[in-house]
């Protein structure tokens, strides 16, 4: 017979066995909630171009939404250091040529001496950190963004001859075994990137373990380019990895220089100078470091590029002053640029779901076919006041064009820069507003029949109880091209009927869109793919 000693240990086996299950399934069912926001693996590399300085800052204030590895400063045909060992550098077509400038082959081109201006936003971070994590716990301490900051390669302009601090991290976590994208964003130009690769194709090449290790890459790696700004993509990337994905966003809003010359009239109000001055520059320390027209400032001293900082000057005296004078001076304290928010904005765990696939589309617009241009740059050769402008006015059409169809989403992004920036100055959470919670009862990818009534229950509230606004709208980046009939949009609950005429395999993007009445106004969304039987 057994002893009660037995029959105990068999029981409490028996307890801690189902203790394990019960937890093994608790998490298995938080790992699947289809509600769950994931954080997307990010590595910024950034040039030292003021619009660069300011999406830094806005980068920062959304880092609880994802897993930043790394914090890169990077060349471009725009900036670069020099090796100090008085090497001079010239490549035919940069901005000094374009623009007559007679000064390289050079030494360095828009550098400043011992260029720290990752360094200085991190550093205005932490001084606001207490306060952010009381908003929101997800903020990474100012320990570990500072841990992520390396040199990459500033020496020359494209330049990707040998290894640098940058491009070892890239290194090791391209090659590191965490599941996920690695998603790698290039402000700037992509020689540190380019080592990176090239740094593990030297290696492994002509060994049996290359052919798993470049599958393992071209799979994973994710590239999030503001243009190919140094040309290292053309002439390296592409032809040695052409699998890697390479996500070049357009149609969305427009966040670069000279965006409120043709801003829509909703959207002319958050470029101003009371607003900007309201809501982003006089709100704290990242709030000081961002620039505005007429700020004083300079990125590089003397920099004939960098005339935003001036204010009482006109185009004319600026020009007589030796800068390159490329849009109208604007009024003092206004917008001026982050021209590279639309590489991330779609990172965001805002419930769009756009860093799942370049088509899917958010805050920072959508891929469309194979765009591997500069968005913001401006190919003319003539310098003068009416080339100039005639220039700028066709970059900017073509970017209106390709919006045309695309949702505003430019007021929504700025209120939430808004929010989180007196997130920053704000100790304690009542006194602050929060995003609303939009969610979906259910799984976020749906199967449905062509002339099926298909019924979506969404589950909204507001962390600082307010009132909330509720609309259903069909996102027009699915592959099913028509419209599509929603019912009882405004409610909770609505019914989407999935057209005859839809084909098996094709796909309609449902979005719920919740914005609260506090003030700021936030919005959040919850999106659901319809995919037809």
């Amino acid at each position: 017979m057994r002893s009660n000693a037995h029959r105990l240990q068999e029981r409490v086996s028996l307890y801690t066995l189902l203790l394990v299950m019960i937890c093994f399934l608790a998490n298995t069912a938080k790992a699947q909630s289809p509600n769950e926001q994931t954080r997307p693996r990010i590595v910024v590399t950034a040039d030292p171009e003021l619009d660069d300085n300011n999406s830094l800052i806005r980068f920062l204030l959304n880092s609880c939404d994802l897993d930043v590895e790394g914090l890169i400063y990077a060349s471009s045909g725009y900036h670069w250091k020099g090796d100090g060992k008085g090497t001079k550098w010239y490549v035919p077509g940069r901005e000094y040529a374009r623009f007559g400038l007679d000064t390289c082959p050079c030494e360095s081109w828009r550098w400043a001496k011992d260029e720290r201006f990752i360094h200085n936003a991190v550093e205005a971070y932490e001084k606001v950190y207490p306060n952010l994590v009381v908003h929101n716990p997800n903020y990474p301490s100012p320990e570990l963004l500072k841990s992520k900051i390396r040199y990459g390669n500033i020496e020359f302009d494209g330049d990707f001859s040998k290894n640098s601090p940058g491009s070892d991290l890239i290194r090791s976590l391209i090659l590191d075994d965490k599941p996920g994208k690695l998603f790698i964003t290039a402000w700037g130009g992509q020689s540190t990137i380019a080592r990176a690769l090239k740094s593990i194709q030297d290696e492994y090449e002509n060994t049996t373990q290359w052919e798993a290790i470049k599958k393992k890459i071209s799979h994973k790696v994710v590239l999030l380019p503001s243009g190919d700004q140094d040309d290292t993509y053309a002439k390296y990337i592409k032809p040695n990895w052409p699998d890697i994905e390479y996500r070049q966003f357009s149609g969305g809003p427009n966040y670069g220089f000279a965006a409120q010359l043709h801003a829509k009239p909703a959207d002319s109000v958050y470029f101003t100078s009371s607003w900007t001055k309201e809501n982003v520059s006089n709100r704290g320390p990242l709030g000081a470091l961002y620039r505005v027209w007429g700020d004083g400032k300079q990125m590089v001293k003397g920099d004939h590029m960098d005339f935003f900082g001036f204010s009482g000057y006109t185009s004319d005296q600026l020009r007589k002053m030796g800068y390159v004078v490329w849009m109208p001076i604007q009024q003092k304290g206004a917008w001026i640029g982050e021209g590279d928010d639309f590489t991330y904005m779609n990172m965001l765990g805002n419930g769009l779901r756009a860093y799942e696939a370049g088509s899917y589309g958010g805050w920072g617009g959508r891929v469309v076919g194979d765009r591997q241009a500069n968005p913001f740059s401006l190919s003319t050769t003539d310098t003068s006041q009416k080339a100039m402008a005639a220039a700028l006015s066709s970059a900017t059409e073509q970017l209106n064009k390709s919006a045309k169809a695309f949702p505003d989403f430019f007021p929504a992004a700025q209120l939430d820069f808004a929010a989180r920036l007196k997130w920053s100055l704000t100790p304690k959470y009542s006194d602050a507003n929060h995003l609303p919670i939009a969610a979906i009862e259910g799984p976020l990818n749906v199967l449905a029949s062509p002339g099926e009534t298909i019924r979506l229950n969404g589950k909204v509230s507001d962390p600082d109880g307010n009132k909330v606004s509720i609309k259903w709208w069909q996102f027009q980046v699915g592959t099913y091209p028509g419209n599509v009939a929603l019912s009882n949009a405004n409610t909770v609950h609505v019914k989407v009927l999935i057209p005859k005429d839809a084909v098996s395999g094709q796909t309609i993007h449902v979005i719920l869109e919740v914005t609260d009445d506090g003030s700021p106004a936030l919005t959040a969304y919850q999106r659901v793919v319809v995919t037809v039987k």
